[in-house]
């Protein structure tokens, strides 16, 4: 599994579709608490975290089925803390899925200005 992560705005999906090959259609945007993992790429997993209670839980329960996925997330898991309760729980949550899928990982790149910075 590959793992992008970076800000809003980074280019993090066009360095997907650049260095790996993505189209449209090879693609799943998260909009909600359930993932398919049919697509090779899935794209938006900060707004899967804001949907679902365990994240970590549900991609360990479909483990083979995201293996040879590449899996592009935005960091909100930096800079001001939000003042809701509900807003820091998804952050937190985020984070934590960043970090679980980073260990996971065989490959993690953060994106930053367009630019790849490998991180493993």
């Amino acid at each position: 599994m590959i793992l992008i992560i970076g800000g809003a705005y980074q280019g993090k999906l066009d360095f997907a579709k650049e260095a790996f090959g993505i189209t449209d259609a090879d693609m799943y945007t998260c909009k909600g608490g359930q993932i398919d993992f049919t697509k090779r790429c899935i794209y938006k997993l900060e707004e899967f975290a804001a949907h679902h209670n365990d994240p970590i839980g549900y991609f360990e329960s479909h483990r083979e089925d995201w293996q040879d996925s590449i899996l592009i997330l935005q960091d909100i898991f930096c800079g001001v803390v939000p003042m809701g309760a509900e807003n820091r729980a998804w952050r937190q949550r985020t984070g934590r899925l960043a970090q679980y899928l980073s260990r996971e990982a065989n490959q993690v790149s953060r994106i930053f200005c367009g630019l790849e910075q490998r991180l493993k």
